[in-house]
């Protein structure tokens, strides 16, 4: 048992705290010999003195030492001055004593304050404020900031390529992306972005903005085009291409057979033999100088030949391209009228939809209706302006399968009452049950202009005039407006009136439903 306690002190430890730990003054029972810092699981050797475990079996690990502390002291005597790990014993009682001993925490900044122990089992080795060596660049960083360093700080530190995930050193990174194959390049021609390396050169062959030199140019064409107009310049540039190539021709004649042999004709641009000056009695000459003319000549001819098939065979490709684009055109433009007509009509259904709601949310059907009319500043506004002179109030109904009525009020007068008064009518609508009724209308109408804090109400009421069309039976969608154009001077509007409160009017209309 002892021999197992004694295994368990000897674990891996750490040497002596330091002595700033210590909120009391610093006595030597509390400082190893070695260290001379606040002892860690304290072992006392046969001569006395304390050590932390870690510091004497350092000390000893070589073979028994003497102590030093002994030799100091002058009290040096053999064998107990011997320093040896198997004649020393933990030190359980010191141990107690110093974990009972208050503690701050020596690191700058930290408020931490306890016991001993604590500091040792809660906060040593994770104080925040402690500085630490990083273990890569050894700078010298607060434990805080380590997470922060290690991902952006440290020279040394281990990045992985974000394009192609190959893990490299932070100084190797920007020189690995000059070869990278996955990184992003853009390309100068069309602007495209976020070509990978490896796949850039593919680009530049396809791109349509590339600007590359006419293959003719071997020839002396000076043209650098776009790769998407490239055909449109060869077609272009026929008669041009053609000139250099047969320039070349008579170039390469020349080389091969001497000069004098083929001379350029300026006029045609064709190569021929002078046969000017040459006796007609040279007959061995002519029928080689004629057989090399025609040998050129079926050259040019080839070449024309094999131009003028690739050319039919682009024109048959774009006609044929041409007929199903202009089929898909077609297609497209039924569609799009199909659906404008189903648009409009979903459009005539919504606004008959809207009227519909309009009308069932302000109709009554007992012949009474109250007209709200906000915003009367502005819609008075416009009427003095012109663009909205006159405005209908929702309809409404004697009964459910009565009289269908609305009111038309002019905010700046009508007729007579043009600028001075407020004129209102009663308009008879063409309702769904009219064959039911009784017709001319002649049911008292009284309208009625709200004073809103009940007091004077504005009031005119009048009977039909049966002989009067804007009371027979509508034969459309309403009867002409009858009522009365001088029904309320706009005076009455003006200032701090009790009938325009919060910018808001209120009409009413009573029709009087005796005999029907």
């Amino acid at each position: 048992m002892a021999r197992s306690s004694l295994q368990t002190s000897l674990e891996p430890s750490l040497p002596g705290m330091p002595q700033a730990v210590l909120a009391v003054p610093m006595e030597t029972k509390y400082l190893c010999q070695q260290c001379q810092g606040v002892l860690r699981k304290p072992f006392q050797a046969q001569c006395g003195h304390r050590f932390c475990v870690y510091c004497l079996t350092q000390l000893t690990s070589s073979g028994p030492k003497p102590c030093q502390a002994c030799r100091q002291e002058a009290i040096f005597e053999e064998p107990q001055s011997i320093l040896n790990i198997s004649d020393a014993f933990p030190d359980n009682a010191a141990r107690r004593e110093i974990d009972s001993l208050p503690a701050t925490c020596p690191n700058e900044g930290c408020t931490w304050q306890g016991r001993i122990k604590e500091y040792e089992e809660q906060h040593e080795g994770k104080c925040e404020y402690e500085r630490i060596t990083c273990s890569a660049c050894h700078a010298i960083i607060l434990r805080s900031e380590r997470e922060r360093h290690n991902e952006r700080e440290c020279e040394e530190r281990t990045l992985n390529c974000k394009y192609c995930k190959v893990a490299f050193n932070f100084k190797e990174i920007k020189a690995h992306d000059e070869i990278c194959q996955k990184f992003p390049i853009q390309c100068k021609d069309c602007g495209k972005k976020k070509i990978p390396r490896e796949k850039f050169s593919d680009h530049i062959r396809t791109c349509g903005k590339s600007r590359t030199a006419c293959p003719f140019s071997v020839l002396g064409c000076a043209a650098v085009v776009e790769s998407d107009k490239q055909a449109d310049h060869e077609q272009s540039s026929i008669p041009e291409h053609l000139r250099l190539l047969l320039g070349e021709l008579g170039r390469v004649r020349q080389r091969t057979e001497g000069p004098g042999e083929w001379q350029e004709d300026s006029g045609l641009g064709l190569y021929r033999a002078p046969e000017e000056g040459v006796p007609s009695g040279s007959g061995a000459g002519q029928p080689s100088s004629l057989e090399k003319k025609v040998t050129a000549l079926e050259n040019i001819l080839c070449v024309l030949n094999r131009e003028l098939e690739r050319n039919s065979i682009t024109l048959e490709a774009f006609s044929r391209q041409h007929r199903l684009d202009q089929d898909n055109i077609d297609n497209l433009t039924n569609k799009v009228k199909h659906l404008e007509r189903s648009l409009n009509m979903r459009e005539l259904q919504l606004a008959e939809t809207d009227s519909v709601l309009r009308e069932l949310t302000h109709c009554t059907y007992d012949g009474v209706f109250v007209w709200k009319i906000v915003d009367f500043s502005r819609r008075r506004q416009e009427a003095v302006a012109g663009r909205a002179p006159a405005m209908f109030s929702p309809a409404f109904f004697s009964s459910k399968y009565g009289y269908k009525m609305c009111l038309r009020l002019y905010l700046n007068g009508d007729g007579t009452g043009r600028g001075t008064h407020l004129s209102l009518f009663f308009v008879v609508m063409r309702g769904k049950y009219d064959a039911l009724l009784k017709w001319p209308f002649s049911q008292k109408v009284t309208l009625m202009l709200l004073d809103q804090n009940n007091r004077e109400h504005i009031i005119d009421a009048f009977r039909p005039d049966i002989s009067s069309t804007s009371f027979q039976r509508p034969i459309s969608e309403m009867n002409i407006a009858s009522g009365c154009p001088l029904f309320c001077p706009l005076a009455k509007l003006a200032g701090k009136s009790s009938y325009l409160r919060d910018d808001t009017v209120f009409i009413k209309a009573i029709v009087d439903l005796t005999g029907l």
